[in-house]
């Protein structure tokens, strides 16, 4: 999650070569799935050996900060036995973008973002915690996502929130068998205090009226 990294200590700082992960909250919606983007970075030593092209600043002949394509290890421009990379989809539009916002968040702006996410992830934790039936599914440290064990099937609420005009979650059950009462539930800054108000009665009805799949 590169929000919380904003938090964290760099995968660099932790003894990592490459890191890569999802790009998709550097200012992007979920648009159903995609388009989206990707992150990759490594350290300097490594960075003729990474694969597609990289683009950095520089100055032009007037001094004006410009960018441009520094390495490009693709087999276009470089014989094909040599090439890093031979094939690949265009995610630039994408790229853009998170460039775009980025830019305008600021290391500041994006570490007010993550602190926001945090803080309201753990508000709504201790306000699910409160609800008869409901706890923390692990004990450990998180950011703005968390686990939450429910009374009923967890598929049952997230049906029934959607009947409600709200997804209360991600039903873990459907990926891994045996966590069926796995709930999760994510923040970030743009939720509001009467969001997870809502989500918090919502939850509460439907998990004391015992909703049933077939509702």
């Amino acid at each position: 999650d590169p929000i919380a990294q904003a938090l964290l200590q760099t995968p660099g700082e932790i003894g990592a070569d490459i890191v890569f992960g999802e790009g998709q909250p550097l200012g992007l919606s979920l648009s159903y799935g995609g388009p989206l983007l990707g992150f990759f970075a490594v350290k300097k030593e490594l960075v003729r050996r990474m694969p597609g092209r990289l683009v950095a600043r520089t100055k032009d002949v007037d001094g004006r900060d410009g960018f441009v394509l520094t390495l490009q290890t693709r087999e276009q421009h470089i014989r094909r036995e040599k090439a890093t990379s031979n094939i690949c989809t265009n995610q630039a539009l994408c790229a853009t973008a998170a460039a775009v916002y980025m830019s305008l968040m600021g290391k500041q702006g994006l570490r007010r973002v993550a602190l926001l996410s945090a803080e309201k992830a753990q508000y709504l934790a201790g306000e699910l915690e409160q609800l008869d039936g409901f706890s923390r599914y692990f004990n450990g440290p998180f950011v703005r996502e968390f686990a939450v064990r429910t009374p009923i099937p967890a598929a049952e609420l997230v049906r029934g929130g959607i009947r409600h005009g709200l997804l209360v979650g991600v039903a873990v059950g459907r990926w891994y068998p045996g966590m069926d009462d796995c709930l999760l539930v994510a923040t970030t800054e743009k939720r509001t205090e009467h969001d997870m108000a809502r989500l918090v009665g919502t939850l509460r009805q439907l998990a004391g009226s015992g909703v049933l799949s077939h509702m």
